[in-house]
């Protein structure tokens, strides 16, 4: 029996009591400790700092082509930028759109661009009575912030072990023509670290759609990003393939960048996709720009020239992040586990730990938290419109703070969250 589940309604209270009085002594502390975003820590970043030095003279400004990525020009990226960022789609330099540095940019314009132009020909989703989307939940906060900033409805897909719910997707977008498009975080997801199965990628590749332009966006965020690395069950097959081999090859957009890599202000990021996409998207993107920055592109290519640099690289960033994640999940084990209250992820890779507490808590722990000097991802952030129906999910952000810091923030947080258990189980005794 969980440890929680058999209480008196006095033993309820005097536990309540008890962990009011934590909290009070967390709170004396003055505590100021912040997971609201999967930010790197310094010494993740300090990793990358030889790119601040790689330009230094005029002759190192030249790509391999012979531009000079001092001036304007090269819409799409240049050859090196397109080779380093192929790694990361899992696709080939042709393939590849190299843009500014944040993907968020790229799938809010690649939006845009089927809301205004449409896609291939089909209709401008701006002209249409409605747009939907699929959305795997608990997801992305900056996806559904994209979509709501458009005016397109946001329909909720659960998530499974292996990927969303694909009975539910295929049973949305046979019978829907309005539903237009899906996001997707196939690795290590935001936020619950699972890695889409071969199956579900390939059903997402098959699936008939009522809508002869749906669109996967795949935003692979967190291809390279392991802490124990990368093993078989980590494998994933890749979306463009599998359009391919199922006769749909202009059904995906991929994306990436470099914003957890290297610096996330100052990366670089790319679209990999079919080539009549491809052209289609650097035509109109023609009146947008001229080109990005092509320094920073090429001081990017130079620093992680090849698959096994990036590797190198990347199990670097694990040496600093796996033991977050291993505190993460031994305090939460040891502090909560047996009690009937709460059930988390352990992931593999990515940059979050996914939380759900009993139904009713999340708001709450997240405002005791709060109150004790503990910034956490809002409650609800993890649902379309900011609105978990059970209120029970929150994610957790381990990566910024360090070892210490975090250690304390996750003991302010499992008080908060036995708080917010019992505060229930007294309403309902």
């Amino acid at each position: 029996m969980d440890a929680f589940s058999g209480m008196s309604s006095q033993e309820i209270c005097e536990a309540l009591d008890r962990e009011r009085t934590a909290h009070a002594g967390f709170q004396a502390l003055g505590l100021s400790l912040n997971m609201a975003r999967g930010k790197p820590a310094a010494a993740q970043l300090d990793l990358s700092s030889p790119l601040l030095t790689m330009l230094q003279a005029r002759e190192d400004c030249f790509s391999e082509d012979g531009t000079d990525c001092r001036n304007y020009g090269v819409i799409d990226g240049i050859p090196e930028a397109k080779r380093m960022m192929a790694h990361l789609l899992d696709d080939v330099p042709e393939n590849v759109f190299v843009f500014g540095n944040a993907s968020l940019s790229i799938m809010h314009d690649a939006i845009a661009r089927c809301l205004h132009f449409g896609c291939l020909g089909s209709d401008p989703w701006s002209t249409l009575p409605q747009v939907r989307f699929l959305c795997p939940v608990p997801g992305y906060d900056r996806h559904f912030a994209i979509l709501e900033h458009f005016g397109i409805e946001m329909l909720p897909v659960p998530m499974t072990d292996e990927g969303p719910d694909m009975d539910v997707v295929e049973q949305a977008v046979s019978s829907d023509a309005t539903v237009k498009g899906i996001w997707c975080v196939p690795k290590y997801s935001n936020p619950t670290g699972v890695t889409y199965s071969n199956e579900t990628v390939r059903r997402l590749a098959q699936m008939r759609c009522a809508a002869d332009d749906f669109r996967i966006f795949w935003d692979n965020a967190y291809g390279v990003h392991h802490l124990y690395g990368p093993g078989k069950q980590d494998a994933l097959l890749d979306i463009g393939v599998a359009c391919r081999e199922a006769g749909a090859p202009d059904r995906y957009l991929k994306f990436a960048s470099t914003s957890k890599i290297t610096f996330p202000g100052a990366g670089v990021a790319a679209m990999a996709t079919s080539p009549a996409n491809r052209d289609e998207a650097k035509r109109l993107c023609g009146a947008q720009m001229i080109g990005h920055d092509k320094l920073n592109q090429l001081r990017h290519a130079r620093f992680l020239p090849d698959a096994q640099t990036i590797a190198a690289h990347m199990a670097a960033h694990a040496d600093i992040m796996r033991p977050k994640f291993q505190l993460v999940e031994h305090i939460l084990s040891e502090e909560l586990g047996g009690l009937g209250i709460a059930t988390w992820t352990d992931p593999r890779g990515g940059y979050f730990v996914s939380f759900d507490g009993l139904p009713g808590t999340a708001k709450r722990t997240v405002e005791l938290a709060r109150e004790a000097g503990v910034i956490l991802t809002s409650a609800g952030a993890t649902w379309p419109y900011g609105e978990d129906p059970r209120d029970a999910n929150i994610r957790i952000a381990p990566t910024m703070p360090t070892l210490d810091e975090l250690e304390r923030a996750l003991a302010v947080f499992c008080c908060c969250v036995r708080i917010a258990a019992l505060e229930v189980m007294a309403e309902r005794a």
